[in-house]
């Protein structure tokens, strides 16, 4: 079995280093924030070219809180891709403000900047980019219209821990951006986390009264806020994850170029990166109008994959009271019945690559239709 993704690899690299950090958790029992969550908060800013750094008990929360710091309220419309995880929307919706989509680029797969100016409308505050699958959305024009029309930007950096934009690192051109922590992400904690990075002094105040029931001092509570609070162990692995992640996110980028070296006479459309862009190939997504007998294929064989997102958010039942209908948003639409991620993580080795198109080589008698 070739894993989608495979933690248990990951861990027996970094074991000592791992295991001491939460040592020092169980010894100083500081489990909730504390020394290790500050220092991770503290290398991460650095590390993402950021000011601040709050560490937030998930990137969903990350999200939700970011929304509520930089003063969205209820009635304001955030614009978001409509190819993203469902997450990205619904935070937007429990911070109390309207996601309005705006259809995907047919190449980037991220939201299509030449569509964003069409959904504008007078409640519009903010614009939500998400670099999805480890690419950075195209960021100049998105900030352009933004200026333009007088609005924030909070960037989605969920999927793209340590991606370039034109050399800088994402997460902290925005007012706010959000990351998550999952442990299948490019930095993932050994359980929840997440954290929102800011250059605004205000604003990662006001996230850190947002995560910890509105106090700055104990029982003494400014605000109705959440309990979104980082846990001591979880600062401390990803301290130690951190350390590795560009040599991670290398290894990911040379196992993308031998999937597309091996790929290239296939049927297969391939991911493809941005001029703009050093992608870090959290998922390494490819297109076929026949998915799922690829996917049935690969899975007979012994090769694990994923599908990214399989029901765009808008014809979501969550969604269902916006409206919406198939047709809407066509190129999302179009990715959600197309789209396959191939095994993708660091310790993936070159024969399990070889391997996995040799699966797709041998199965390639079945019409691997794109359009």
């Amino acid at each position: 079995m070739i894993p989608f993704v495979d933690l248990k690899a990951q861990y027996q690299s970094i074991r000592e280093e791992v295991n001491a950090a939460i040592q020092r958790v169980l010894d100083n029992t500081s489990f909730i924030l504390g020394r290790e969550v500050e220092a991770f908060e503290a290398a991460f800013a650095e590390y993402v070219g950021a000011k601040f750094c709050v560490g937030i008990s998930n990137g969903t929360a990350a999200i939700q809180l970011a929304v509520t710091a930089c003063g969205l309220t209820a009635g304001d419309e955030v614009i978001v891709p409509a190819n993203t995880f469902f997450a990205t929307a619904e935070a937007v919706s429990t911070a109390g403000a309207a996601p309005v989509f705006v259809d995907a680029d047919p190449i980037s797969y991220n939201i299509d900047v030449g569509k964003i100016e069409a959904a504008i409308t007078e409640r519009t505050r903010a614009i939500m980019p998400v670099h999805l699958y480890g690419q950075a959305a195209d960021l100049d024009p998105i900030f352009e219209i933004a200026a333009l029309h007088n609005l924030i930007v909070i960037e989605d950096a969920a999927q793209a821990h340590g991606s370039l934009y034109k050399g800088r690192r994402v997460g902290a051109r925005g007012l706010a951006g959000c990351f998550s922590f999952y442990p299948g992400k490019n930095l993932g904690a050994y359980g929840e986390g997440g954290a929102v990075v800011t250059n605004d002094a205000e604003v990662a105040r006001r996230l850190r009264l947002l995560r910890d029931h509105g106090s700055e001092r104990k029982y003494h509570h400014e605000i109705i806020a959440y309990n979104f609070r980082l846990e001591g162990l979880q600062g401390a692995v990803l301290g130690v994850k951190l350390k590795h992640l560009d040599r991670w996110n290398a290894l990911r980028r040379e196992h993308a170029a031998l999937y597309n070296e091996l790929l290239e006479d296939s049927n297969l459309i391939l991911p493809r990166e941005m001029d703009y862009a050093r992608h870090v190939y959290h998922l390494y997504v490819v297109r076929t109008g026949e998915r799922d007998a690829l996917q049935k294929s690969l899975n007979e064989a012994g090769v694990q994959t994923g599908i990214h997102y399989p029901i765009p958010i808008h014809l979501q039942p969550a969604y269902a009271f916006l409206g919406h209908k198939a047709g809407d948003f066509p190129e999302a639409e179009r990715q959600a019945r197309r789209v396959l991620s191939l095994p993708m993580f660091p310790e993936l080795t070159d024969e399990q690559i070889e391997n996995v198109a040799e699966v797709i080589r041998r199965v390639s008698h079945v019409s691997l239709a794109v359009q």
